[in-house]
């Protein structure tokens, strides 16, 4: 997603754990949009984003709600939960391997209704497989 953010020249930041920020290599990490996130207390992480987009620093947020590479039984509910408390609206990005494409489509505003906002997410993802279909986690959140 970055990759296609960065071709589209969209000014973009992505949240990625904290061990990819230490030396040597966290200040490329930075230097390309990063936002290090303490997985195991991620506590006043949406605060922080949702007080950045209101204190007026323009930004496309890229965040993969699975939070891992590998399969999961969740989403992370992040990217709603900043949404909904930033007012802004969430665009769904993709990458399909049955189809060879990736891309950017459905943007849409999420009400603050979870199954609701969900609802939209999943139709969006049903015909899409991911680069690798084996490790697909279905959307859906924990809190559903």
């Amino acid at each position: 997603m970055l990759a296609i953010a960065w071709d589209l020249e969209l000014p973009v930041r992505y949240l990625g754990k904290a061990a990819l920020f230490r030396p040597p290599f966290g200040f490329v990490m930075r230097l390309l949009g990063g936002i290090p996130v303490d997985r195991k207390n991620p506590v006043g992480l949406v605060a922080d984003l949702v007080a950045r987009a209101e204190g007026g620093e323009r930004f496309y947020l890229v965040v993969t709600p699975e939070g891992t590479r590998s399969a999961g039984e969740y989403w992370k509910s992040g990217f709603l939960r900043i949404a909904v408390g930033a007012g802004l609206p969430v665009t769904l990005g993709y990458v399909d391997r049955a189809t060879m494409t990736t891309g950017i489509g459905l943007t849409f505003e999420p009400t603050g209704d979870l199954a609701r906002d969900m609802d939209v997410v999943r139709a969006f993802y049903a015909d899409k497989s991911g680069l690798r279909p084996a490790r697909r986690t279905e959307p859906r959140l924990r809190e559903e």
